[in-house]
């Protein structure tokens, strides 16, 4: 009987194979070697995004208190934003992912077209908002007179230049769908290194270059992901993937793209919920001043290290759930799944000792305040507290999505954010009086509700009959 383990000679050749973005077949064979090399490249390009989070953080945090609360603030909102990228991905994903596995091609290929509209037509009307009413959305966020006048430069480009963010997650998601998680790895390590390289300069100034100060932050962003956008493009339509656009494929698509908009509704609902949720979060730590919000908003890009590698995990998990069901193997799809938890689920565990255990330490790196250390330490640890769990629930949520079935996340969103977390987090913070540590534990407390009831319905199995 041929073991299961993986060598560590394996583990390099597969390293150097899932990286490379050779295609792959994740519909037979090992599911451990179908996970690890879908997950590898979807965990190092979340860890690019996580390692920019920081970097862009520490940079603004030397400019004031203000500039990192603007961006917490700023944050919140584009959060909107992501919600309805990630919806879409989702369906782009799972419909990709579904043809691929049907080795149907062409079909994939007229979904990715459908999406890429759809994406720029909800961009032009948020860059609209972003342009024209920048002051007026951090005056609604809750931010001070100083805040928006030093900040609102940095929401109005950010938002303003929008489009970058949309199609960076649409085609990285097609190239989800396709297992050509490689292409999406590449892609944000091109964005976020000229990232990297940029924010000290737009932001500090360099030669004829002036300091932007936090505005900086935001032009560094977008150069970066618009530049990283034109990659994906590229790769697209000179047929670098899988799948390949043509001049005569961009056509509106009115039963595809009507599919999709199906499919992504559940997605943009579930996130819908889960970031507006996030923003009402962020609306009630503001009612603690700039130095709370600065620590939690540190704390929440700190977590971000913990988060992307099991994001990675649970788009590997998606991709292999669309794939197996196309190619009509349930079976495999749900052994996937929870193979895919439990691996996360360890992860996720050994971070959260680290964070219980270094948190100061690690905020001090970030900002020397010592109200921001203070409750960024505590937010870190608080939250952090129950991910074990969280990994499984992350999963699992993440798989019902690959599967199209995108309304079994919403209602739960719902249920876990609407109807346990906000609540709990307003009485806790305000009514009695618990402060900023209220919404803490109202977020710990939101994360376990949610696996409870993902793995609950994960087991019924209703998510193995969907068509998309």
């Amino acid at each position: 009987m041929q073991s299961n383990k993986i060598s560590f000679k394996q583990f390099i050749k597969y390293f150097k194979i899932a990286v490379t973005g050779k295609q792959q077949e994740f519909t037979s064979g090992s599911i451990r070697r179908a996970i690890f090399m879908l997950a590898i490249p979807m965990i190092l390009e979340m860890l690019m995004e996580s390692i920019f989070a920081l970097v862009d953080i520490m940079y603004v945090s030397q400019v004031s208190v203000n500039a990192v609360a603007t961006i917490g603030l700023t944050e919140a909102v584009i959060t909107l934003i992501y919600a309805v990228a990630i919806g879409l991905s989702i369906a782009a994903t799972a419909i990709v992912a579904r043809r691929v596995g049907e080795k149907d091609l062409k079909g994939a290929s007229n979904a990715a077209v459908q999406v890429i509209f759809l994406g720029i037509f909800v961009a032009i009307i948020t860059s609209f908002i972003g342009i024209n009413y920048s002051k007026e959305i951090l005056e609604l966020m809750g931010g001070s007179p100083e805040l928006i006048e030093e900040g609102s430069g940095y929401t109005k480009i950010l938002l303003g230049g929008n489009i970058t963010i949309m199609l960076l997650f649409l085609i990285n998601a097609i190239f989800r769908g396709t297992g050509e998680a490689a292409i999406s790895m590449w892609t944000l390590i091109l964005s976020n290194g000229l990232n990297l390289i940029l924010d000290p300069i737009f932001i500090f100034g360099f030669g004829p270059i002036p300091a932007f100060g936090v505005e900086g932050a935001a032009i560094a962003t977008t150069i970066g992901r618009g530049t990283a956008v034109i990659f994906q493009l590229t790769i697209l339509f000179y047929g670098y993937s899988k799948i390949k656009i043509g001049i005569t494929d961009l056509i509106i698509r009115v039963s595809v793209m009507f599919n999709l908009i199906r499919v992504s509704l559940g997605g943009i609902g579930q996130f819908l919920i889960g970031t507006s949720s996030w923003v009402f979060l962020t609306r009630i730590i503001s009612e603690f001043g700039s130095e709370v919000l600065a620590g939690y908003t540190i704390a929440i890009r700190v977590m971000l290290f913990t988060l992307m590698p099991a994001w990675g995990m649970s788009s590997a998990a998606a991709s292999l759930v669309g794939q197996n069901l196309g190619a009509n193997k349930p079976n495999r799809a749900e052994k996937s799944v929870w193979k895919t938890s439990m691996y996360c689920s360890v992860f996720m565990g050994v971070v959260s000792i680290l964070y219980l255990v270094f948190a100061p330490q690690i905020i001090v790196l970030f900002n020397e305040t010592t109200e921001v250390v203070k409750y960024g330490s505590l937010s870190l640890r608080i939250i952090t507290a129950p991910f074990i769990f969280y990994g499984f629930g992350m999963i699992i949520l993440n798989a019902f999505n690959g599967a199209g079935d995108t309304k079994t996340p919403t209602y739960i969103n719902f249920v876990c954010f609407w109807l346990i977390q906000l609540p709990f987090a307003y009485i806790a913070a305000i009514t009695l009086n618990y402060g900023p540590v209220g919404v803490f534990w109202a977020i710990a407390i939101g994360e376990v509700v949610m696996t409870i009831i993902s793995v609950i319905w994960f087991k019924k199995g209703h998510w193995k009959k969907i068509q998309v």
